[in-house]
């Protein structure tokens, strides 16, 4: 599954009145594809997916695929913590034209090693779609052991893992255990260089709806043998990649996003809007923003 080296978690736009925008959303395809996006992951953890019904992800599926129209990988986000629910999403996701599902480890029911092993297994037998595992400990409460990763890696369809657990040792145990075939990205953005440098493939990110093209420079840096240059740009970026997770994601990055022109609403309860966090970020996007001459 070849999904470039930046994939962006793509947040799911709204209306004043909360329902899916869909003109909102192409007009979100549109910025991402234009600013250094290789591929997209939709109705993932940043899409709200918890809070998104059947319907509404059918529709979004649908709607990402025409949009994108071939031009960019779609990755349906269909992992739940229920394997026959699951099945279902990624059948829905299949016939909507998606280029590959992402599955997240079950959340809420923690099961243990065998149990996530045999919840992959069983889904990647009922599609024909390559597939993307997201291991998110600090999300579903369990963590998918290199061993299972490896394991699971054998599997035909299953061809890469969004490995947010924090943890460069794992991310590097995976990527000594696995073929060629097999690619590592980084769940989280802070670690999108160091997993580079240990053997990743790239970062499935939130910094990327509002700073994709800094980003492909900065893995282009690394990959021409550019490595202080990385390391400054790296540098550059982390402050922002702090800034978005002040309030639970999606919060802020919905709140940058309108910084630079795209709309995309609020967020749905449970989360709230940014106030009580504003003036916080506020303070590092202004830093941030003098910073974009290290890019130039």
């Amino acid at each position: 599954m070849e999904l470039g080296r930046v994939s962006t978690a793509m947040v799911t736009p709204f209306s004043t009145t909360g329902d899916v925008d869909y003109e909102r959303t192409a007009n979100l395809i549109e910025h991402l594809i234009a600013n250094g996006t290789d591929s997209i992951v939709v109705c993932g953890t940043t899409g709200e997916s918890p809070t998104l019904s059947v319907q509404e992800k059918e529709a979004l599926f649908k709607f990402s695929v025409e949009t994108v129209n071939k031009r960019i990988p779609v990755i349906a986000g269909t992992g739940t913590f229920s394997t026959t629910e699951t099945v279902k999403l990624t059948r829905i996701a299949e016939q909507a034209g998606a280029d590959g599902i992402m599955l997240v480890a079950p959340y809420y029911n923690k099961p243990d090693q065998k149990g996530m092993y045999a919840h992959f297994k069983h889904v990647a037998g009922e599609t024909t779609l390559p597939i993307m595992l997201y291991n998110i400990p600090g999300r579903s409460a369990v963590n998918m052991s290199p061993e299972t990763l490896v394991a699971l890696s054998k599997i035909k369809n299953i061809r890469a893992v969004k490995e947010a657990s924090g943890s460069l040792e794992q991310a590097a145990d995976i990527i000594s255990g696995t073929d060629d075939g097999f690619s590592v990205y980084s769940g989280d953005d802070a670690l999108a260089l160091p997993t580079l440098a240990v053997g990743g493939k790239g970062i499935v990110s939130v910094a990327s709806h509002v700073a994709g093209k800094e980003m492909q420079q900065m893995i282009g840096a690394f990959i021409d043998g550019r490595t202080e240059q990385a390391a400054a740009m790296h540098r550059a970026l982390l402050p922002l990649y702090r800034a978005l997770f002040y309030a639970p994601n999606p919060v802020l990055v919905k709140y940058a996003l309108e910084k630079i022109g795209v709309e995309t609403g609020g967020v749905r309860l449970p989360l709230t809007g940014v106030e009580g966090n504003d003036d916080a970020f506020d303070q590092v996007w202004e830093q941030y923003r003098e910073n974009l001459h290290i890019f130039n």
